[in-house]
C-alpha cells in the first residue's frame, strides 16, 4: 500500500488567515474599529508565554488588535474571574483567549465561564459546547473546528463512517466527537479506562488522537486506508500517533508539527473577526 498523503494544515491555515485579514480590513474600513483579541495568561510558563506571543504576532499580521493581560502566578480564581468579566464587559474587546494551563490552584471551569459567550472565540464555555452539540450558531473549540476544516479540505465526508476519538478533554476530545457526530459519523470515545484500545482504534475509518501521550497509537492499530488526525503535541515535536508506522497504513494523515496546530490558530483568528462583526452589527 502506498504511503498516506499528508494533510497540510500550514497551507490551509495560510489561506484562512489571508481571507480573515481581508475580512478584518473590510470591517475596520466600514466601522472604524479593528477587531480586538484579548489574551490572558496566569504565570510565566515558558511554553505558554511563547504560544501567546505567537498568537499576538499572527493577530497583527491579520489586522487584529491584540491586548495582552499578564497576571502573576499567585492570582486567585476570584481575581482571574474578575479580570475576565471586566474584559467581557469591555466593548473594545471582541474576543477573549484564556491561555491554559493556569495553575492547579485555579478553578479552570469557573474561569472559563466568566468569559461572555459572544466573546468566547476559543470555544471553551458551556454555551459554546452546547451550540456545537446542537448545531446552533456560535463558536467552536478551535482545534476541533480546525480538524473539521482539514477533513473538508481533503474531501473526507464523515457521514456513515466510524470515527474514534482518543481523548475526552472538554476543549478537544469531547467537542471533536460532537462535531463529527454532527456530520453523521458514528463516534466512539476512548480514554484511559478503555479496554483494549488497539482493537477499538482498528475499527476506525477516522482516528482523532487527542490524549497527550507520545506515540500511543501505532501503525499496527490503524485500519488500512483510515484517515488519521493527530492532535497531540508532546516534547520533541512528537504527536500521539507513531507517524513513521502509521503513514504506511493510513490514506491521509496529519504531520506533527504542521497539521492540526496551524489550523487551531487560524480558527481562533477567524472567529475573532466573526465575533467583532456580530458585536459591531455588520
Amino acid at each position: 500500500m502506498p504511503q498516506a498523503r499528508l494533510m497540510d494544515g500550514t497551507v490551509l491555515a495560510r489561506r484562512i488567515v489571508e481571507a480573515t485579514a481581508k475580512k478584518a480590513a473590510d470591517l475596520t474600513d466600514r466601522t472604524g474599529t479593528a477587531p480586538c483579541l484579548a489574551t490572558v495568561l496566569v504565570g510565566e510558563d515558558p511554553a505558554s508565554v511563547t504560544y501567546v506571543r505567537m498568537k499576538q504576532n499572527r493577530c497583527r499580521k491579520a489586522g487584529i488588535e491584540s491586548r495582552h493581560v499578564a497576571l502573576p502566578a499567585a492570582t486567585t480564581t476570584a481575581q482571574l474571574v474578575a479580570t475576565l468579566r471586566e474584559l467581557s464587559d469591555d466593548p473594545t474587546v471582541h474576543g477573549i483567549l484564556l491561555q491554559h494551563p493556569m495553575g492547579e490552584h485555579i478553578d479552570e471551569r469557573a474561569a472559563f465561564e466568566a468569559i461572555a459567550p459572544e466573546k468566547d472565540v476559543d470555544g471553551v464555555t458551556f454555551a459554546s459546547f452546547a451550540t456545537m452539540s446542537f448545531g446552533l450558531p456560535g463558536f467552536v473549540s478551535c482545534t476541533p473546528g480546525g480538524i473539521v476544516r482539514l477533513l473538508d479540505e481533503y474531501a473526507v465526508d464523515p457521514a456513515g463512517k466510524r470515527a474514534v476519538v482518543v481523548g475526552r478533554s472538554a476543549i478537544l476530545g469531547k467537542p471533536a466527537g460532537m462535531l463529527l457526530l454532527a456530520r453523521d459519523a458514528t463516534v466512539t470515545y476512548c480514554h484511559s479506562r478503555t479496554r483494549d484500545l488497539s482493537s477499538v482504534v482498528r475499527e476506525a475509518d477516522i482516528v482523532v488522537a487527542a490524549v497527550g501521550r507520545p506515540r500511543l497509537i501505532r501503525g499496527e492499530d490503524i485500519k488500512p486506508g483510515a484517515v488519521v488526525i493527530d492532535a497531540g503535541y508532546n516534547p520533541g515535536n512528537v504527536g500521539d500517533v507513531d507517524f513513521d508506522s502509521a503513514v504506511e497504513r493510513a490514506s491521509l494523515i496529519t504531520p506533527v508539527p504542521g497539521g492540526v496546530g496551524p489550523m487551531t490558530i487560524a480558527t481562533l483568528l477567524e472567529q475573532t473577526v466573526d465575533a467583532a462583526a456580530r458585536q459591531l452589527g455588520v
